[in-house]
């Protein structure tokens, strides 16, 4: 199959396109950056020069590959492209990310219909953003939140489209959890060993993690079997922060998580920060191991934390 990868080199497209390549898969991958063409070369794959907010060169890029199905991975969440993490203002530090998600969406969708690609696959997120009522625990059926009147507004409305448009056009959104794995979590255990992600409240606020590995896997699987709808793709278990963050600060070395009261989390970090620690709804992977047949090679973030940090 002729696999097209847009943001392949990204944390999670740098293990897929090995993964693809590996199960016989012609892979073409974008890059915004000319430089990088070297690695998506080393990892298998034919590497185009892409600008996913230009819907020409979408086009073209897309026309050039012929692919038999298109991912779309793109973000701009690294810190060359946004920043270090700022959870106090995620409108800012997503802001490309959500056009990416939006109008790169669009463009992708354009350019697979234009060009007669009969499956998209793309990301979308579940980690913490589960509708804050009811259980701790989210299926595909259970709505993510709206974010209603905070300044994570945006990011919610862009995975809405996300999921809405490629569902729509017959593909699948896969909500991958909260990414872990070699690039993806550096900004989070420097602050965890300089004891600046601390545990707020309670620490109540439930996640669900999916190793890089993982999520490349069940990529594989939704691409392979023209998956359709949305699938959670998390670990098999969601917990709360009070049970990951400190086990999370001992694989790094560092020591126990300070607490915070939530008024003064508040303050430091905003209300986003707040309601991931304290409120977040974690996700159920039950979809996705039974309609694509997925195994993780990580069940547990205790796994992989242990794997990846110590």
């Amino acid at each position: 199959m002729r696999v097209f990868v847009a943001g392949g080199t990204g944390v999670l497209g740098r293990r897929l396109v090995p993964q693809l390549v590996a199960r016989g898969h012609q892979v073409t991958a974008t890059t915004t950056s000319a430089a990088k063409t070297g690695l998506l070369e080393r990892l298998g794959a034919e590497a185009v020069v892409m600008d996913g907010l230009d819907a020409m060169s979408v086009g073209e890029a897309v026309a050039g590959a012929r692919p038999d199905a298109v991912v779309h991975q793109m973000t701009a969440i690294s810190v060359a492209h946004a920043g270090k993490p700022d959870m106090r203002h995620p409108d800012r530090w997503f802001a490309t990310t959500v056009r990416l998600r939006v109008e790169g969406t669009d463009h992708l969708l354009a350019a697979a219909e234009a060009t007669g690609v009969p499956h998209v696959v793309a990301q979308s997120y579940a980690a913490w953003n589960g509708i804050r009522r009811g259980g701790w625990v989210k299926t595909e059926d259970d709505p993510l939140d709206p974010e209603t009147g905070t300044p994570a507004r945006a990011g919610a409305d862009a995975l809405r489209h996300v999921e809405d448009a490629v569902v729509a056009a017959g593909g699948a959104a896969l909500r991958y959890g909260g990414l872990y794995g070699p690039g993806a979590t550096d900004d989070q255990v420097e602050l965890v060993r300089k004891r600046q992600f601390p545990l707020v409240g309670g620490g109540t606020g439930h996640c669900s993690w999916v190793h890089l590995d993982d999520a490349a896997s069940a990529t594989v699987l939704a691409v392979e079997q023209k998956a359709r709808g949305v699938f959670n793709i998390v670990d098999d278990e969601p917990a709360p922060a009070a049970q990951w963050l400190p086990y999370l600060a001992a694989c790094a070395g560092a020591k126990p998580p300070m607490r915070v009261p939530a008024w003064l989390a508040r303050l430091l970090a905003g209300e986003v920060a707040v309601t991931m620690m304290t409120e977040g709804r974690g996700f159920s992977n039950a979809k996705a191991k039974r309609e694509l047949g997925w195994e993780l090679r990580y069940p547990s973030w205790r796994q992989g934390f242990k794997g990846d940090l110590t």
